[in-house]
């Protein structure tokens, strides 16, 4: 019969577990400065993008994978957001206003 791990071995573990899910989860940290609407793109000045390999913030322009996205943010907007690369570009994915 195997012993089951003492508690704060286990609590351990489980914290482990939890920062390893946020750092794969790919969330930026962002501000928007510019939504161009008619052209399905938002610009973002942002942090490191380790998914990337891009180990230094830039300001990048990215195609938003669905228009519904260019309606929740403005210029100003401080952001955290994930990102791919569809078809070559980089494609905003997923949007939350932060404070």
């Amino acid at each position: 019969m195997s012993k089951l791990p003492s508690m704060p071995v286990a609590m351990f573990a489980i914290f482990m577990l939890s920062q390893q899910a946020g750092a794969q989860s790919g969330m930026v940290a962002g501000q928007v400065t510019k939504v161009d609407e008619s052209a399905g793109k938002v610009t973002i000045k942002h942090g490191p993008m380790p998914k990337f390999d891009l180990d230094e913030g830039h300001t990048m322009v990215f195609r938003a994978a669905d228009p519904a996205i260019l309606k929740t943010v403005k210029a100003g907007d401080k952001i955290r957001f994930e990102a791919d690369r569809i078809n070559g570009q980089f494609t905003l994915t997923k949007v939350e206003k932060t404070k």
